[in-house]
């Protein structure tokens, strides 16, 4: 879906348009000492109709990275698998791995290059590379943004504000991982367009790794207790 975003006429009211599309998720990104911790709900939302109770938020780009998707889900996988094209591409021309800014900047360009119109998505790029790990936002307008945490959708205020309550740049994983998992529970509870469930993934020198359901299920018992 596209949308006009030239002043005037029928499409002044954009902003809400847009305000509108990209309710109905929540995805947060920690990073840690060592690595990056990211995790997303599973509740795809039509207006207030549950289109999916299993929807894939969290997309493995390489070896070394995931992109997660809030927004229009169309959109977004376009986005991504066009960046997981590009940097298996350049894996092959160049013969070192595409670094993290690299994507990031790929999905800025591609926002920006569709003005006046709009690919209704904001995503987080999360991993590690040569440098270390990183935390990238991209925004609908292309914006692109280094973080140390962040969080997209509907429930992200509710999310970021357990997260920037706990948050410490030296953390280790596991204390990251319960801290983002807060955060999910939070939004989960708070955030109707939020729901069914959790993806969480772990990305560390050792690679990308999901947690498995009977991780993420005792964690949250954990947490919630």
């Amino acid at each position: 879906m596209f949308h006009d975003v030239r002043t005037g006429g029928a499409h002044a009211d954009v902003p809400e348009q847009l305000e509108k599309l990209l309710k109905g998720t929540t995805t947060v990104g920690v990073k840690f000492r060592d690595g990056v911790i990211i995790a997303s709900d599973k509740r795809a939302t039509s207006g207030t109709f549950v289109a999916s109770k299993s929807a894939v938020k969290t997309i493995q780009l390489t070896d070394y990275a995931v992109a997660t998707i809030s927004g229009l889900v169309a959109d977004g996988q376009y986005l991504v698998n066009h960046v997981k094209a590009m940097a298996e591409l350049y894996q092959l021309d160049m013969e070192r791995p595409l670094n993290l800014k690299g994507m990031a900047k790929l999905l800025s360009v591609m926002l920006r290059n569709y003005r006046p119109y709009f690919l209704m998505a904001h995503l987080i790029v999360g991993g590690i590379d040569r440098e270390g790990p990183h935390l990238f936002n991209v925004d609908f307008f292309g914006t692109l943004t280094e973080e140390d945490y962040l969080a997209t959708g509907s429930g992200s205020p509710v999310a970021i504000s357990v997260i920037e309550e706990g948050y410490s740049p030296d953390m280790d994983k596991e204390r990251a991982l319960k801290l983002v998992i807060s955060g999910m529970i939070a939004a989960l509870s708070r955030d109707s367009a939020t729901g069914d469930g959790i993806d969480v993934v772990v990305i560390d020198r050792g690679g990308v790794r999901f947690l498995s359901r009977e991780e993420i299920t005792e964690l949250w018992k954990e947490l919630s207790g």
